[in-house]
C-alpha cells in the first residue's frame, strides 16, 4: 500500500463530504477557555461526541455503505468494533435500510452495547466474540465468508479514511483558515489518516499530531519498526483506541504525513475526562479525551498557536467513573496502597493512624485479614493524599514508626489488580 495516494486523496474526501452533507453530521468547533489558558494557546475542540452516534465513526461507516450498489448489499453488511464503529454501521443500516451484523468484544462497555441495540432496531444483529477488537474482527470475517455479507472496515479502507477526513474540511471552513496544529487520537489510524490526507490535499501547513494510549501504542511501534506490527496490549482502558495492529493503508499514510506520534498514560486520560465533565460539562469516553490529554505534555510547542483537538467520542458508561476517578488519583500521585503487617494486639491500628498518617491523609481502603494462629495480620490500606508532595513525609513517618509496612508500587501486578 506504499502507493496509497492512488487509493485515497482530497477528491475522495470531498465526495464523501457531498455524500454526508444531507445527513447533518457537521459538528461544532468550540474554543476551550480552560485548555487555552492551560497551554497558552488558542485551543478548539471538534465536538464529534455530538454526533447522532456520539462519535466520528458515523462518517466512515456511512460513506462506505452508501458507496456500494444495491446488488452488492443484498447479503447485508457486517463489522467488528469496540463499540463506536458498530453504532455508525447500525445507524447507517437503518438510514439506508440495509441488513447487518456487528461483532463486539465481550468487554465492550454496556452503555455502548445499549446504544448499538437502540440504533440498530430489527435490521442489525448484535453479537459478541472474544476479548479484543481483533477477536471480534476474526469473527466478522468468518460471518462474511459464511453469508456473503460485506465487511465494513473499521479503519483500513479508502472510503472509511475519506469519510473520517471530512472532519478536516469542516475544521478549515469553520476556522476560516487551517489551524497551526491538529491533535488526533489514534487506534487503527483511520481518523488520523483521513485528516492527514485532507490537510495534505488542501496544501495546509498544519502540524498533525497523533496520540495513542500508553497501553496500546500499535501505530507508534509500527512506525518505529518500519512496517505494521502486532503488539501485546498492556492496558485496554482506552477501548476506542486499542488495536493490536494498525491498517496497511493507514500505516502508510501516517508514516508519510504525520511526523509526530505521542503516547499518553491512561491515568492522564482519566484526569482529562474528569476535567471535561466537572469544568466543561462534557461527557467524553476515554478515546474521546485522548487528544486533549496530550496537550499538557506538548506544552511549549503549542504556545500562541491555534490548536484543534478532535474530541472523538462521548460513549462513556457511567459505571466506569469509579475506575476513572481511581486511575486519575493514582496518576496524579494522590492515591497509594500499602500492605501493613499489624501486630495482633490492641492498639495496633491506632498506632498506625497516629504515627504514620498526616493531618490531611485519608484512609480510603482498609481490608484486614486476621489469622488467629499468627502474631501478625496483614491489611491492605489505601491512602489518599491532599497533595502529591505529601507522599515523601508519609513514607518518612512510616519508616520511623518501626511498623512492617510495604508500599505496593504502581508497576506491580498486585497494583493492577486494585486499579
Amino acid at each position: 500500500m506504499d502507493d496509497w495516494r492512488d487509493a485515497v486523496g482530497i477528491e475522495d474526501v470531498r465526495r464523501a463530504a457531498e455524500r454526508l452533507a444531507p445527513l447533518g453530521v457537521e459538528t461544532p468547533l468550540q474554543r476551550s477557555e480552560r485548555l487555552s489558558e492551560q497551554v497558552k494557546a488558542e485551543v478548539y475542540l471538534k465536538r464529534e461526541d455530538l454526533q447522532a452516534v456520539r462519535s466520528y465513526k458515523i462518517r466512515g461507516a456511512y460513506n462506505f455503505i452508501a458507496s456500494l450498489d444495491p446488488e452488492t448489499l443484498l447479503p447485508g453488511v457486517v463489522c467488528a468494533s469496540a463499540g463506536n464503529h458498530a453504532q455508525g454501521v447500525a445507524w447507517s443500516c437503518r438510514h439506508l435500510q440495509v441488513r447487518g451484523a456487528v461483532f463486539l468484544p465481550r468487554r465492550t462497555p454496556r452503555q455502548k452495547v445499549a446504544r448499538i441495540r437502540a440504533l440498530a432496531g430489527d435490521l442489525v444483529d448484535v453479537r459478541f466474540a472474544g476479548d479484543s477488537f481483533d477477536d471480534a474482527y476474526a469473527a466478522a470475517l468468518d460471518y462474511s465468508a459464511d453469508t456473503g455479507a460485506v465487511v465494513v472496515p473499521t479503519f483500513d479502507h479508502p472510503l472509511t479514511v475519506a469519510g473520517q477526513g471530512t472532519i478536516a474540511l469542516e475544521v478549515v471552513a469553520q476556522l476560516g483558515t487551517p489551524p497551526d496544529v491538529v491533535v488526533v487520537p489514534v487506534g487503527g489510524g483511520g481518523l488520523l489518516a483521513g485528516i492527514a490526507v485532507a490537510l495534505d490535499g488542501l496544501g495546509a501547513p498544519t502540524e498533525t499530531i497523533g496520540v495513542q494510549p500508553a497501553g496500546a501504542p500499535a501505530m507508534l511501534r509500527s512506525i518505529e519498526a518500519g512496517h505494521p506490527v502486532v503488539i501485546d496490549i498492556a492496558d485496554d482502558f482506552v477501548d476506542g483506541a486499542v488495536v493490536r495492529t494498525p491498517g496497511a493503508l493507514t500505516f502508510c499514510v501516517v508514516r508519510d504525513l504525520v511526523p509526530d506520534l505521542e503516547v499518553v498514560d491512561e491515568g492522564r486520560v482519566c484526569t482529562e475526562q474528569l476535567a471535561l465533565y466537572q469544568d466543561d460539562g462534557i461527557v467524553a469516553e476515554p478515546a474521546g479525551a485522548l487528544a486533549l490529554a496530550a496537550l499538557e505534555q506538548l506544552g511549549p510547542r503549542l504556545l500562541g498557536r491555534s490548536v484543534v483537538c478532535i474530541l472523538s467520542g462521548g460513549n462513556n458508561d457511567v459505571a466506569r467513573y469509579d475506575e476513572i476517578i481511581e486511575r486519575s488519583l493514582v496518576a496524579q500521585g494522590l492515591k497509594h496502597y500499602f500492605i501493613v503487617a499489624f501486630p495482633q494486639q490492641p492498639g495496633a491500628l491506632r498506632r498506625f493512624l497516629d504515627e504514620c498518617l498526616g493531618p490531611t491523609d485519608d484512609i480510603v481502603l482498609f481490608e484486614y485479614m486476621k489469622k488467629n494462629d499468627r502474631e501478625f495480620g496483614p491489611a491492605l490500606v489505601g491512602v489518599e493524599l491532599a497533595a502529591r508532595e505529601d507522599l515523601a513525609p508519609l513514607l518518612r513517618r512510616i519508616a520511623a514508626s518501626g511498623l512492617d509496612v510495604q508500599r505496593v508500587p504502581p508497576d506491580s501486578p498486585v497494583f493492577h489488580l486494585l486499579v
